[in-house]
C-alpha cells in the first residue's frame, strides 16, 4: 500500500484497529431521540398503559437521555434545547397536550382578557408550559388582583384568579373611569357597561368612595334618590339627588350626619319635600333652603 507523503516525513498508512466490544470502552452509543423516542413512548400508550404508567415510563426515558447527553458533551445547551423539545413531543404523543383551560373567579369580560394574555392554544404541549411566566402575564391584566395556575395532567390547565371588585364610576377632569375597591382605575372597564354602579365626582372621590358607599348602601331610601356623590375640596361630600336637591355632609363623622338624615326622613319625609339644600355640616343644626323660597304645598301671597 502506498505511503502518505507530507514534506520530508513518511508515514505508512495502517488500517485502523477495530473498536473493542468490551463494556466501558469505545464510543458511547447515543440513546434514541426525536421520532424514535416518541414512537416508543407512543407505543407504550397503545399498549394499554394508564396515564400514570405512561408518565413513569416517559420519565425513565428522560432520565436515560439526560445522562447520555451529560456523558457525551453539549451538556446545558443540549439539555435546555434538544432534550426539552424532544420530551415535550414525546409526552404530547402520549396525550399530554392542552385540551381545556378553566378560568375561575373571573367575570366574562375579565376571562376574555386573561385568556388573551396567556397566548395559549389547543394541543400545546402541556408539560412545556412555564406556569410562573404565565402567572406574570395574567397579573398584568388590569382586572386581576391575584392569580394561581394549576396544571392538571394530562390535558387541563386551571387559572384561578381573584378579580378586582368594581366599586364605582369616577368622573374627574372631563373623563370617566371604573374604579375598584381600592380606588384604582380599571383601564379596560367600559363605564357605559357599569351604569348600576354609584357615580362619584371630583378630585379624591375615587380614593374615598369606599369609606362612604357602605353607609349609603345601608340606607335604601337615600340610595334610590341618589344621583351622585360629589367630593368637595377633597375634604367632604355633597350628595346630589335625582330631583336636584343637595345634601351637604360634614368633613368629619359623616356617618352620624347620615344617621341624622335618615331619622329626619323617617319622621318627616325630608327627602321628599323638595328642598334645594339640606345642610348637615353643623351637627347641632339642620339648615334647609326651600327651592325658590317656597316650601312644597305652601301658598304664595295673594293666593297665586
Amino acid at each position: 500500500m502506498p505511503a502518505a507523503v507530507r514534506g520530508e516525513s513518511r508515514v505508512s498508512a495502517r488500517p485502523r484497529a477495530k473498536a473493542s466490544a468490551k463494556p466501558g470502552r469505545g464510543r458511547p452509543v447515543a440513546p434514541p431521540r426525536g421520532p424514535q423516542a416518541a414512537s416508543k413512548l407512543q407505543a407504550a400508550g397503545h399498549a394499554g398503559l394508564t396515564p400514570k404508567q405512561s408518565l413513569i415510563a416517559a420519565g425513565a426515558v428522560l432520565t436515560i437521555a439526560v445522562a447520555a447527553v451529560l456523558g457525551t458533551g453539549g451538556r446545558a445547551e443540549m439539555v435546555g434545547q434538544g432534550i426539552a423539545g424532544g420530551i415535550d413531543r414525546a409526552f404530547g404523543a402520549l396525550g399530554f397536550r392542552l385540551n381545556a383551560v378553566h378560568v375561575q373567579g373571573a367575570s366574562e369580560m375579565a376571562s376574555r382578557d386573561i385568556l388573551a394574555a396567556t397566548g395559549l392554544y389547543k394541543d400545546q404541549p402541556i408539560l412545556g408550559l412555564d406556569l410562573e411566566d404565565m402567572r406574570r402575564k395574567v397579573m398584568e391584566v388590569s382586572w386581576v388582583e391575584d392569580a394561581r395556575i394549576v396544571r392538571l395532567l394530562p390535558n387541563t390547565l386551571v387559572i384561578a384568579v381573584k378579580e378586582r371588585l368594581t366599586l364605582a364610576v369616577w368622573q374627574h377632569a372631563g373623563q370617566i373611569y371604573v374604579v375598584d375597591q381600592h380606588g384604582r382605575v380599571i383601564p379596560k372597564a367600559d363605564p357605559a357597561r357599569f351604569a348600576s354602579l354609584p357615580l362619584v365626582v371630583g378630585l379624591g372621590a375615587n380614593e374615598h368612595a369606599a369609606q362612604i358607599l357602605p353607609a349609603i348602601e345601608a340606607r335604601p331610601r337615600l340610595k334610590d334618590k341618589l344621583l351622585a356623590l360629589v367630593r368637595v375640596d377633597d375634604r367632604r361630600w355633597d350628595l346630589r339627588l335625582k330631583d336636584g336637591s343637595l345634601v351637604q355632609l360634614p368633613a368629619v363623622d359623616e356617618e352620624a350626619a347620615l344617621l341624622q338624615l335618615d331619622q329626619l326622613d323617617q319622621r318627616s319625609r325630608i327627602l321628599e319635600l323638595g328642598f334645594e339644600r339640606i345642610d348637615l355640616r353643623d351637627p347641632n343644626v339642620v339648615a334647609v333652603r326651600p327651592r325658590d323660597g317656597v316650601l312644597p304645598g305652601q301658598l304664595v301671597a295673594g293666593g297665586a
